[in-house]
């Protein structure tokens, strides 16, 4: 198995199980690994049952090779290009940022007179 597969790889695959932390994909006939919850698609996954059936073919990216214990650590997500930020996220994440540069490690007393005076603006 080992000399088969080895981290880095983009390889084709089928879904053959699916449990609660993950899926297992056969990668030939001799050789499965399992997709982990985590590395199906970006973004948070509840149910993997919503983003895989069994069957379905995915190509996924070979994570590690544990010969010694028989064990394929595989990624669909890595596989997929990241989805880009909408405009309501980005503006939310630019409203967050502070209106200063010096928003780092202030004593209380000096960012409340600082709070004071950006309210009075």
């Amino acid at each position: 198995m080992s000399d088969k597969f080895e981290a880095g790889q983009i390889l084709d695959g089928k879904v053959t199980g699916i449990q609660p932390y993950g899926a297992f994909v056969a990668l030939d006939e001799e050789t499965q690994g399992l997709v982990h919850i985590s590395e199906i698609t970006h973004g948070f996954v509840k149910d993997v049952h919503e983003h895989l059936a069994i069957g379905d073919e995915v190509k996924v990216k070979v994570l590690s090779v544990d010969a010694e214990k028989n064990k394929v650590s595989l990624s669909i997500r890595a596989t997929q290009e990241p989805p880009k930020n909408n405009a309501k996220s980005q503006k939310k994440a630019e409203s967050s940022q502070p209106d200063n540069e010096n928003a780092g490690f202030n004593t209380l007393k000096d960012k409340l007179e600082e709070w004071i005076k950006q309210s009075e603006k």
